[in-house]
């Protein structure tokens, strides 16, 4: 598959001065499920939104052969749906339906279609029975399916994940894994969660201080009980 996501010598420094990038280079191909794990501090949020470029570093990102720059970002923004640690991030509307179709009307897309776009990305996010409900009212996994929603109604090729698990009780982390196995967009997802790195991803990155410790096959990484205790993992 040809790389919808190439990342060349990317460094990023904070304006206090901390260096939380230094040289990244990654390639991630169509198709690609890939974990990016690493202890907290790594990097690994940054990393994710130069993405869609919400943060601009040294260096080159390109989405789908497109460099990130000023009169790219729109496209780029509808080809990469950045789905955040904390679901209130993105949920603000009275009722998930509103939230789910907020981007789409902004957009100035044709009502009939808005509502098209809606309710498969309702359906494709399990949350269908949600949509008249306030997402102030919802369970954690609910309100993280009912945030994966609002980017799904964008039709993103890519889907980027921080912490998808993060603060989920067992049977709604479960959920949301069998969510994500059936999903075919390419994604990147950074967590802390090696068992769902196991079970979605087939290429995993560790990132430790701002570099690229590592990189490879999932089970070979996370099979390398020595790597995993020197770069905080376990």
């Amino acid at each position: 598959m040809d790389p919808i996501i190439e990342i060349t010598a990317l460094s990023y420094a904070y304006p206090d001065g901390k260096q939380a990038l230094k040289d990244i280079n990654l390639t991630i191909r169509e198709g690609e499920k890939v974990a990016l794990v690493g202890p907290n501090g790594a990097g690994k949020s940054t990393l994710l939104l130069h993405l869609n470029g919400i943060l601009d570093g040294r260096g080159k990102v390109r989405i789908d052969g497109m460099p990130i720059e000023k009169k790219t970002l729109k496209t780029i923004r509808s080809v990469v749906g950045l789905v955040f640690q904390n679901p209130d991030d993105q949920l603000f509307s009275p009722t998930i339906y509103e939230d789910v179709a907020y981007g789409l009307k902004y957009q100035g897309i044709d009502p009939k279609k808005v509502c098209e776009l809606v309710e498969k990305a309702l359906l494709d996010a399990g949350v269908s029975n949600l949509a008249d409900r306030n997402p102030y009212h919802l369970s954690g996994g609910e309100k993280k399916r009912a945030a994966l929603a609002t980017v799904l109604s964008m039709q993103p090729r890519i889907l980027v994940f921080d912490e998808p698990s993060a603060g989920m009780d067992p049977r709604a982390r479960r959920e949301l894994i069998e969510l994500l196995q059936r999903m075919q967009q390419t994604m990147v997802i950074a967590t802390h969660d090696l068992d769902l790195a196991a079970r979605l991803t087939s290429r995993t990155v560790v990132l430790d201080s701002g570099v690229i410790a590592a990189e490879g096959p999932t089970l070979a990484i996370l099979g390398n009980a020595s790597l995993l205790w020197e770069h905080g993992l376990s």
